[in-house]
């Protein structure tokens, strides 16, 4: 996957690692305190607040896939995913500010 070089395939890897990433903060931090994935999901629901972190939480792995593929200069594919990291971005102020 690292040798193609497509703005497509960044932006959906943009928008694939952070729900990829979300599972995986789920399962490391919620589920040894035995909270089901609907019981994580109503408590995000229950606290506003919570949600713009637990986005910036995930984002941290489009950060990971973004510095991987600049490093093997496949600069279109960095190009997407760097696009749909500043859209989170977006998503994160909006939800601060409401």
């Amino acid at each position: 996957m690292l040798k193609q070089d497509k703005l497509s395939l960044g932006i959906l890897l943009g928008l694939l690692t952070p729900a990829v990433a979300f599972f995986i903060y789920y399962l490391g931090v919620f589920l040894p305190k035995d909270l089901s994935l609907g019981d994580f999901f109503d408590l995000l629901k229950g606290n506003k607040q919570l949600i713009p972190k637990v986005i910036s939480i995930c984002l941290l792995a489009n950060g990971i896939v973004f510095y991987l593929y600049t490093r093997v200069r496949r600069d279109l594919t960095a190009r997407g995913i760097f696009l749909v990291t500043l859209l989170y971005a977006i998503v994160i102020l909006l939800l601060k500010i409401i």
